[in-house]
C-alpha cells in the first residue's frame, strides 16, 4: 500500500511537471484570438454597423468637446434647448445631409477594407496594393471625420449662445459630474 502511494504521488508529480513545462512553453493567447472569424478581419461588427449607418463614433470630438453642438445630439434635446421651428428645420436639414454622405463614406470604407482584407487572404498580395489600399482608405476616412466636423460648425450658427451653454450643461460638460473641465473658448458636437 504505501509504495502503490508513492507511485502514485510519483506519476502525480510527473503529470503536473509535463504540464508546468508545456504551460511555459506556449505562448499567451493573442487579444485578436477569435477575430480571424470575423467578416472583415479589421472590423467588429459594430465597427461595420456604425459605418453603414453613418454614425459618428468619436470622430467630431474636437468639435463636441469645444463647444460645437452635434446635430443629432441637439435634435434629441430640442425641446429643452427652446429650438424655433426654424432652428429645428435647419438642424434637421444639417442632420439629414452629414448622415447620407456619412452612410456613403462608410459603405466605401466598407468597400475598400473587405478588398483589402481579401487580398491578404488569398495570400498574394503585393506592396502596391496594400499601399493604394491603405492610401484610399485613409483618404474616405478623412473626408468621413470631416463630414462630421463640418456639420458641427454650420449646426453653431443656427444655435443662439444661450443655446450652446444649455446644450453644454444638458450634456454633462464642465459640470460637477464630468471628468474634465470643459473649455472655455469654442462649442461642441
Amino acid at each position: 500500500m504505501h509504495k502503490r502511494a508513492v507511485g502514485l504521488w510519483w506519476v502525480a508529480g510527473c503529470v503536473g511537471l509535463a504540464a508546468v513545462t508545456f504551460a511555459a512553453d506556449a505562448a499567451p493567447p493573442s487579444p485578436y484570438a477569435g477575430q480571424e472569424r470575423r467578416e472583415i478581419k479589421a472590423l467588429s461588427a459594430d465597427e461595420m454597423a456604425a459605418l453603414g449607418a453613418g454614425q459618428g463614433m468619436g470622430l467630431a470630438k474636437a468639435a463636441e468637446l469645444n463647444r460645437y453642438p452635434g446635430p443629432r445630439h441637439v435634435l434629441d434635446l430640442a425641446e429643452p434647448l427652446g429650438l424655433t421651428a426654424a432652428q429645428r428645420a435647419g438642424t434637421e436639414r444639417l442632420w439629414t445631409d452629414m448622415r447620407a454622405e456619412a452612410v456613403r463614406l462608410g459603405r466605401e470604407i466598407l468597400g475598400v477594407e473587405s478588398r483589402l482584407d481579401e487580398r491578404f487572404r488569398s495570400g498574394t498580395v503585393a506592396e502596391p496594393e496594400v499601399s493604394a489600399l491603405t492610401a484610399e482608405l485613409g483618404r474616405l476616412q478623412g473626408e468621413l471625420r470631416a463630414s462630421h466636423l463640418r456639420a458641427h460648425v454650420r449646426l453653431r450658427a443656427i444655435l443662439t449662445a444661450e443655446q450652446v451653454e444649455r446644450y453644454q450643461h444638458l450634456r454633462g460638460y464642465g459640470t460637477a459630474d464630468a471628468q474634465e473641465p470643459a473649455h472655455q473658448h469654442g462649442h461642441m458636437q
